[in-house]
């Protein structure tokens, strides 16, 4: 006869208060996790968070209350659920779970990881440590009503990265700064505005007008003239929009006239931009106060949220938050810098100003704050239940591999709505790895077609590397029979490297350069393409894997559309998670998440054939979506980010 020790096994349940387990994020996931894990009898957990808590976390994250607000989520976390179960052996890190510290050897420590992360920068380093630690990962995401749990297992199953992402969709730096067309350009505009006035500067993130813009094709020498910009407020410089705006003293005004007058006057002088558009029509604050104020004294009624203004109400509204800003700045001393934050008041009202101002010179539909918050800050509404199933079902998973049975091991898809059979939850059965996965195969290996002319060091180590590979600390040496070291993790020993060119060191086409990431103890070689054909703006391509490893084309493929915050015009608030399939039992949906970015993620994937679980009835088919982040069915908005 079974011995049970409540719901479980007795051998179970002794597994459970022994072994160790590692909770990676304490949010949304992360409270009902930890809450579940304690009450099942875990005894021995450890769990790393590197936020703080916030007020609109108390909607969801219960674990936490007003009075914690600002504190460590980790921390108040571990007191939280020790109320449950005070037996149990809580750590709590307040860092990052990409810090050094936790190395490989680390990782070891224990029997489970379980991922409650809501960025894939996070994700594609805990699922590498954990490949290299050879320990069972459990990865999870919700996004609205949509959710899934997986189990990732070296060897067994497919890594986090077998199938590839759609990389962010980025914006032609001309579009944002010259011809925007749709709400999103001129919210990435006042974002990248926010940094140039009051953040970390990026040449990347310039927002005065693109003269090198190749579908202008105009003489600025002779058509300058033609822009009446006054000098007293600012005229067209080029010098950093920083200093020029600390020159001022940050006087609204003279921003304001110098964004939306002085600019947009210069942008038309660009005659050709304007042939087959509509030309934008400046902006000057003088004018109206004059005219427009008397007509918008009449508050609109509603939310203060979801209230479109008038053009003068968002006139004050900048001047206000710009004020506020300036303020915030001063306060932090010489040299300081602002972060945005969609959830810091005047950093957000900073940012609808300026969009809905710039969307209403390029004659567009303004948006409500609501509207804009959502798109900035690339959110969908949360929602507490959902992810209360997903902690659930990490458990229950979590219970199978201590019970050995990682062959029963499923992912789990939740749904919005009940497929044909009416179910909400749907188990798949576990893909195996994939032979041409840039992380989990025996010898990973990729292509990275670009210009060895033209991409620096610093670019292949920090946007190809770091961003699209997801290393940490690259080493990077050349295969050409000496071992040339191109870049060292070390600091100082190749810094001099980075702003010379990869054909500087004799790198061309079909060069191979060997990529060590100590810290994740992975290896990916990279082979070079060498092309003069890139698109403008765009510094390099990941062809795939080598080419004779290319994989073999899917069959029975479908087009996915995805989850949208809005249209391209009148962005809806994201009260739900809109899913159209081909599949009338379109039962499956991956989410994954996408941080931080201010991008769209790319709109569309194909889809691969799914393994029917042993319980389906006889003859019913479906599809399975591929591991993709959810993008809008149109590509104008900033999507989701998991809790």
């Amino acid at each position: 006869m079974v011995q049970l020790v409540g719901s479980l096994r007795k051998e179970l349940a002794d597994s459970l208060s022994t072994c160790k387990v590692l909770v990676v994020g304490a949010g949304g996931i992360g409270c009902e996790l930890l809450k579940n894990l304690v009450l099942s009898g875990f005894k021995n957990i450890e769990v790393i968070d590197l936020d703080t808590i916030d007020v609109s976390n108390l909607n969801r994250q219960f674990l936490f209350q007003k009075k914690h607000v600002g504190k460590s989520k980790a921390q108040v976390a571990k007191e939280s659920s020790l109320q449950f179960c005070p037996s149990a052996n809580i750590t709590a890190y307040h860092d990052s779970i990409m810090n050094p510290d936790y190395n490989v050897e680390f990782f070891r420590n224990f029997m489970l990881v379980m991922n409650a992360l809501d960025n894939r920068a996070a994700r594609n380093h805990v699922n590498r440590m954990c490949l290299a630690a050879d320990i069972p990962l459990i990865e999870s995401g919700t996004a609205g009503y949509l959710g899934q749990v997986t189990v990732i297992k070296k060897g067994m199953t497919e890594c986090y990265e077998c199938q590839p992402k759609p990389t962010q969709k980025t914006f032609p730096g001309c579009t944002i700064r010259n011809t925007p067309s749709e709400p999103i350009h001129c919210i990435v505009w006042a974002k990248y505005l926010f940094n140039q006035l009051f953040g970390e500067e990026d040449a990347d993130q310039e927002v005065s007008p693109d003269t090198a813009d190749p579908e202008a094709a105009w003489n600025p020498e002779e058509t300058a003239a033609r822009a009446t910009a006054s000098e007293k407020d600012g005229d067209i410089k080029r010098v950093s929009t920083k200093e020029w705006a600390k020159s001022t003293g940050y006087d609204a005004v003279k921003v304001f006239n110098k964004l939306f007058k002085d600019d947009i006057m210069y942008l038309l002088t660009m005659d050709k931009l304007w042939k087959k558009r509509k030309a934008p029509t400046p902006l000057d604050w003088q004018q109206l106060e004059n005219s427009v104020r008397p007509l918008e004294e009449t508050p609109a009624s509603g939310l203060k949220d979801q209230k479109v203004l008038g053009v003068w109400g968002y006139c004050q509204m900048f001047r206000q938050s710009v004020e506020t800003l300036c303020s915030q700045l001063q306060e932090k001393g010489e040299g300081a810098e602002l972060v945005w934050d969609k959830d810091d008041p005047p950093a957000m009202d900073f940012v609808t100003a300026a969009a809905n101002l710039r969307m209403h010179i390029f004659s567009m539909n303004m948006k409500s704050r609501f509207d804009v918050k959502s798109m900035a800050g690339n959110i969908i509404p949360a929602i507490a239940t959902t992810n209360a199933v997903i902690a659930g079902l990490i458990v229950l998973e979590g219970l199978k591999i201590l019970s050995g049975e990682l062959e029963s091991c499923r992912t789990i898809f939740l749904n919005k709505c009940p497929n044909l059979r009416k179910k909400l939850l749907v188990p798949c059965i576990l893909d195996p790895p994939s032979s041409n996965c840039y992380v989990c195969a025996s010898k990973p290996e990729v292509t990275v077609k670009l210009n060895v002319h033209k991409t620096t060091v610093l670019c292949l180590q920090d946007r190809i590397l770091k961003e699209r590979f997801g290393m940490v600390a690259p080493d990077v040496q050349i295969e050409d029979g000496k071992g040339t070291i191109l870049i060292s993790s070390e600091e100082g020993e190749t810094e001099a490297n980075n702003p010379k060119f990869l054909s500087d060191f004799g790198i061309r086409n079909g060069s191979r350069l060997q990529s060590d990431d100590f810290l994740q103890d992975y290896t990916l070689l990279v082979n070079v393409l060498h092309t003069e054909e890139l698109e403008r703006d765009v510094e390099f391509e990941v062809v795939g894997e080598a080419p004779d490893k290319a994989p073999p084309p899917q069959s029975n493929q479908e087009e996915v559309k995805s989850i949208t915050n809005g249209n391209k015009d009148s962005a809806q608030p994201s009260t739900s998670s809109k899913v159209s399939a081909a599949a009338e039992d379109d039962d499956v949906m991956i989410v994954d998440s996408d941080d931080e970015e201010l991008v769209s993620s790319s709109s569309a994937a194909t889809a691969a054939t799914k393994r029917k679980h042993p319980d389906s009835e006889p003859g019913e088919t479906s599809t399975k979506r591929p591991r993709t982040d959810q993008s809008g069915a149109n590509d104008d908005d900033d999507i989701i980010a998991l809790d």
